[in-house]
């Protein structure tokens, strides 16, 4: 059984820093794509980040901020996250999909590209 298992959200002020991991169990998915996306409270989920074995994907709101990274040898997938703002307040979701490569920044911003899904970590910014 796949488990995908995020860790290092909290609270942290504007400006701050996290680094959030997402762990992969049950299937290697070294040299796969995996994700990140975000929903915060009243909106839709949305895409943040991934990587496959060729690139890394951001969206605009990330870009600059966010740095996305996987340590295939440890089967994890990072999203190092500065500079951060109150709107960046959500619950983070790590996605593992069975695409090597996804072919373009638009395919790896659906939802529809991944197959399995992390239960999520909250990370809270406050003002």
């Amino acid at each position: 059984q796949v488990q995908l298992v995020e860790s290092g959200g909290g609270l942290v002020q504007t400006g701050g820093s996290l680094r959030l991991s997402c762990a992969a169990s049950g299937r290697t998915f070294s040299g796969r794509g995996m994700g990140w996306f975000r929903q915060a409270p009243g909106k839709e989920r949305e895409f943040v980040a991934a990587i496959d074995r060729k690139d890394t994907y951001y969206a605009n709101s990330g870009k600059g901020r966010f740095t996305i990274s996987s340590d295939n040898a440890l089967n994890t997938v990072y999203l190092q996250m500065n500079s951060l703002r109150p709107g960046d307040t959500a619950v983070y979701y790590c996605a593992a999909s069975r695409l090597i490569n996804f072919g373009s920044e638009v395919a790896s911003s659906r939802s529809s590209s991944y197959h399995y899904w992390g239960r999520g970590t909250q990370v809270t910014v406050s003002s």
